[in-house]
């Protein structure tokens, strides 16, 4: 079974940035599109953003022209630049990813603390 392994939360001021990035837990052939999630204290999990493997991407309008998704197909890496960031972005962040006929996969997600 591929679990994806997420690195790169942490605690920030307003204002800084974090990257965060993801990588499955062992080789796998392919990956269709990969993205990220949150989940704040008390609420669902709604979508950050998605890239597909030609490198289509889609933002939540809370993010766009702060945050950039990008991967590396060749390492089957998703990353998530966070710019900007904001108290409102204190989050628990997972990533995501389609593996086509197996399915879908997260990862164990990581923390994310915008101090204000």
């Amino acid at each position: 079974q591929v679990h994806l392994v997420e690195s790169g939360g942490g605690l920030v001021q307003t204002g800084g940035s974090l990257r965060l990035s993801c990588a499955p837990s062992r080789s796998i052939f392919s990956i269709n599109t990969m993205g990220w999630y949150r989940q704040a204290p008390g609420k669902q999990r709604e979508l950050v953003a998605l890239i597909t493997v030609g490198g289509f991407t889609n933002y939540a309008d809370s993010v766009k022209g702060r945050f950039t998704i990008s991967r590396d197909n060749a390492k089957n890496t998703v990353y998530l630049q966070m710019n900007s960031l904001k108290p409102e972005d204190t989050a628990v962040y997972y990533c995501n990813a389609d593996l086509g006929a197996i399915g879908s996969t997260w990862g164990q997600g990581t923390q994310v603390t915008v101090s204000s």
